[in-house]
Order: C-alpha cells, then structure tokens, then sequence
C-alpha cells in the first residue's frame, strides 16, 4: 500500500455523530465487504456485518493471543503474556483457563448468588431514599452495584471496592497515558497479588479461595495465573455491567411507553434486558484478533499476520438480522446479539450480569414509580475515548 494509500484510510474508532447510536459510517460499512482502518501504532481490518463478525469470533484462523504479529493493541497493557488472563489466549491454553473459570459461572452458582444481589440492590437503593435529590445514578448506583457484586465473589474487602473501580476505569480509558495505565494495573496486581497469596494459605469462601484449593493446590494452576484471572474478572466483571445499568436506565426513562409495560408486566424485563443489551453494545471496540491463516471474509482476503477489529455495535445494528435496530423494541427477538462475544470466548459472566441487570432494572423502578431525568436527554453526558461506552453522570430525581 502506498503511502498517499495509507493517508486515505479512515481512523479507528469512528465518531459518533449522536451518542445515543453507533458511528453513522457503520451502516455504509455494511454493505461492503471488510474494509482497513488506520489504528494506534498501524492499520487492522474493520468487520461490521453480523454474520462476519460471528465468522471471526468462531473461527480459530483469528487468534486472540495478543502475542501474536498483527494483534491490534487497543488497552495499553504491559506486553507480557497472559495480562488479561485467558481472554486474550488461544487454545489449548485458554481452554485450560477458561474451564476452571466457568466453574465459579455456571447457572446454578448465579441462581445462587440472586438473593445477596437482591439484598445489595435494596440497600444501595435505601442509600438513595435517603441522599439528596438529585442524585447521579451513575456513581450512587450504576457503578457500585457491580463493583460490589464481583467484589464479594472475590473476597475483596469492602474497604477496597473503590479503589478497583477507579483503578479499572483508568486502565480501560483510551485517554490516560502508559504511565497512568501502568501505575493503576500496577497498583491492581500487587494487591491481587497478596490477597490470592491470603486466600491459598488461609481459604474462605469466595471465588478465589476456591480456585486456590481446586487448582493451585494441586499444580494446576499457577499463583500468576490465578492473580491475572482474578484482574480480569475485576476489570471485565464490573465496568462493563456499570454501565449497561446506567445507558439501560436511560433508555427506558426517555421511553415512557415501554417502561409502563415493563412496570404492568415485570415479565418483559428478561427480553428487555436482551434488547438492551443489543441496542448499546458497550464493548465498542475491544474484541480484536489476529489472522494466523489467509482467510476470505464477506468479499474480502484477510492475510496471516492481520489484525482484526470486530464491531459489536455495527454487527449488532445489522437490518438484515434486526429491522428497526436504531430503536429499543422491547418485544424484539434479540437472541443471537453478540454483546457478550460470540464462540470459544463468549464472555463468561454473561449469565450474572444478564441477572444483575434484571434485578436492579426491576427494583429500582419499582422503589421508584415516579423516576425521571433532572436534565434534558441532550444534556446527559457521555464517556468518550474509552473501550467500555457509557455515561460519565445520570443525575434522576423522583
């Protein structure tokens, strides 16, 4: 490729021309074969349509090792293997991982764990009968929930759970510099560090202490390893449900309509969730790959040694799979939406913050019948240059 070539290609990540919808290029993307993009540090294939997407998230010809040449680098991470656990592995290695993870995952073990989110739902949403009105959703709410929620299944001490939340949105910002990001995955590391060295010599009963006497005891897993799993589960396991409660909050309070059905019958509430979930595809740029294989996707020749973006959003937006899909339908079919990924490393958590999300989407608008924004939709602010979308405030009243 030339270098006047080079200088036409369009910059990744694209701009929004309205916050409450993905970059309008998208929808002319789609309908084209995968075309490159010029990102940090070099270029990377863009995907957009939604059976491309699932192509190259089943597909073992694009690897999600970020060791590998090509891996477009999206978190400014140290460059050692392993940083992200095994999200960022491949076979066999990351089925290893993965397979002692998702016994702490399963559906039973959320089903389990309903009642105390329940419980730590009511009592954040005491704390808001009680403060002042109006109030920002985001920090009083949207943000602690899950925080407390991975926080307890980890055995963090609750004296701890904001320094995580902070710490996590430093290392997801795509405004903070290397020094910045090392210092806050830094400070993360050494405390995981000592809590998993704790937790393998004096076990309690958390999700920790249970991976250290199944699998470290025993030689099959590291102590590095299970501190790097339990970053991730920090990092991935928090930020991501933070701010699909609050943009999910949002849609339905602009939406009067639909959130009285959802108040007439909560049993809309699981669909709604889906459609949500759908319609916001937080994880707007961070699931990449590699070609480790000449590949032809949708029209296009991906060769070894490429790197991939996939774009949940545009896939996610596809009219070919959701008609309408610039609206939120709550009696949409949204199965098959790949907000939490799609094969091999389809998001683990998928089934507690699906549960998270529904339990406090429920509580809150039933504690509160009268909830409504204190500013003008338009004066909502977003977070912008950051892998995981959301809002920086949602201040509410009632």
């Amino acid at each position: 490729m030339s270098a006047c070539e080079q200088r036409t290609l369009p910059d990744w990540p694209m701009p929004r021309s309205c916050p409450y919808g993905p970059p309008d290029a998208y929808a002319e993307l789609r309908g084209q074969a995968p075309s490159r993009v010029r990102i940090r540090g070099g270029e990377a294939w863009l995907v957009t349509r939604h059976a491309d997407v699932r192509q190259v998230l089943n597909d073992n010809r694009f690897s999600a090792d970020d060791q590998q040449p090509g891996f477009p680098i999206r978190i400014q991470l140290p460059p050692e293997p392993g940083v992200m656990s095994f999200s960022r592995m491949d076979d066999p290695e990351h089925g290893r991982l993965r397979r002692m993870a998702l016994t702490e995952f399963t559906a039973r073990r959320t089903r389990a764990l309903r009642p105390e989110v329940e419980l730590l739902v009511e009592g954040l949403l005491d704390e808001l009968a009680r403060g002042p009105k109006p109030v920002d959703l985001v920090a009083n709410f949207a943000i602690r929930l899950p925080s407390l929620v991975i926080a307890r299944m980890l055995g963090v001490p609750e004296q701890d759970e904001a320094d995580f939340t902070e710490q996590s949105q430093v290392i997801l910002s795509q405004e903070a510099g290397p020094e910045e990001t090392y210092a806050a995955f830094t400070a993360m590391t050494e405390f995981l560090d000592g809590l998993v060295a704790r937790r393998t010599a004096e076990p309690r009963d958390d999700l920790i202490s249970r991976l250290a006497t199944k699998y470290v005891g025993t030689g099959e897993l590291s102590h590095q390893e299970l501190v790097a799993m339990a970053r991730f589960f920090l990092v991935a396991g928090h930020e991501t449900t933070a701010h699909q409660i609050s943009l999910s909050v949002l849609s339905l309070l602009r939406d009067p309509a639909q959130l009285a059905e959802l108040r007439a019958d909560e049993s809309l509430f699981k669909p709604a969730v889906e459609e949500l979930l759908r319609y916001w595809s937080i994880s707007q740029d961070n699931q990449v790959r590699a070609a480790v294989a000449e590949v032809e996707l949708g029209g296009a020749t991906i060769r070894k040694g490429d790197g991939v973006i996939v774009a949940i959003p545009a896939a996610n937006h596809d009219e070919s799979v959701y008609p309408g899909a610039g609206e939120v339908d709550i009696h949409r079919n949204a199965s098959g939406h790949l907000a939490f990924g799609f094969g091999p490393h389809l998001c683990p958590g998928a089934s507690l913050a699906r549960m998270e999300l529904e339990v406090c989407l429920k509580a809150l608008f039933t504690r509160f019948p009268s909830l409504r924004l204190a500013v003008e939709p338009e004066d909502v602010r977003f977070r912008e240059n950051t892998i995981v979308y959301g809002l920086q405030e949602l201040p509410v009243t009632w």
